[in-house]
């Protein structure tokens, strides 16, 4: 069973919210992460993975619309 961990988002409509992603073979979660809006696709984020804090300290920055 692969390993998954709780990420908050910081900025954004997803503000304050937390996704639960995939841990990949070392133990890191994807570099982005795509928040899929009300409207589906149309109304889609992009939040891009920060480290914070200690070793597996980790958050998502929105960075902008996705389209």
């Amino acid at each position: 069973m692969a390993s998954t961990a709780e990420i908050p988002l910081a900025g954004g409509a997803a503000d304050g919210q937390t996704v639960t992603v995939e841990l990949d073979s070392n133990g890191r979660p994807p570099l982005t992460h795509h928040h899929v809006g009300e409207r589906g696709l149309a109304e889609a984020d992009i939040y891009e993975l920060e480290s914070v804090g200690d070793r597996d300290g980790w958050l998502y920055r929105w960075r902008g619309p996705a389209v």
